[in-house]
């Protein structure tokens, strides 16, 4: 067997790569062949789409993509739904430093409403790059119907998951000790 020798820039053999995944639609046609196979649903565990993909990002993605793939190798209708968490910290933190402000007194000098719709604003600065990411190393997502936690639907099956689990009586309240 021989193989043909390696391009000299190895990104045009990525780039090469990227566009036989997109001319052939492998991503699809992997769903397609399973269509009738028992369904599995993988909802990312999402990023934040307002700070930019980094190398550490590539871990956490490779073993997220090895339970997908996993699951599709073993016989699998693999659904890979994207997601974007646009809550938390990383959302304010990123408000302030556009705003010039830090901290809970300044937020509130400035007035909540203000500082809420900025952190809106921003909800997406970096999707096209995590996307662009996701592309380049084969994490396969279905980004077209992929949840955002601020949207009414999403908050809503979060309270109603929270609300089912307290029903069932497996809601508690507890304390634990951690080592770090």
């Amino acid at each position: 067997m021989s193989y043909r020798p390696l391009p000299e820039s190895v990104a045009s053999l990525e780039d090469e790569v990227l566009e036989a995944w997109e001319d052939e639609d492998t991503f699809h046609l992997g769903l397609e062949a399973r269509r009738a196979a028992p369904e599995f649903v993988f909802y990312e565990g999402p990023p934040t789409a307002n700070g930019k993909p980094g190398v550490h990002h590539l871990l956490a993605r490779t073993i997220k993509d090895t339970v997908a793939r996993y699951k599709a190798m073993t016989g699998w209708h693999v659904t890979r739904i994207a997601g974007w968490d646009t809550h938390g910290l990383p959302v304010e933190i990123e408000a302030e430093k556009r705003l010039g402000i830090s901290g809970k007194p300044e937020i509130e000098h400035m007035g909540i409403a203000r500082f809420n719709q900025e952190c809106r604003d921003n909800l997406f600065t970096y999707k096209e790059d995590w996307e662009r990411l996701s592309r380049r190393i084969g994490y396969w997502l279905d980004y077209e119907n992929a949840y955002v936690t601020c949207t009414p639907e999403y908050i809503e099956s979060v309270w109603w998951a929270v609300s089912e689990i307290h029903r069932k009586g497996h809601l508690y309240k507890g304390y634990k000790v951690l080592p770090y």
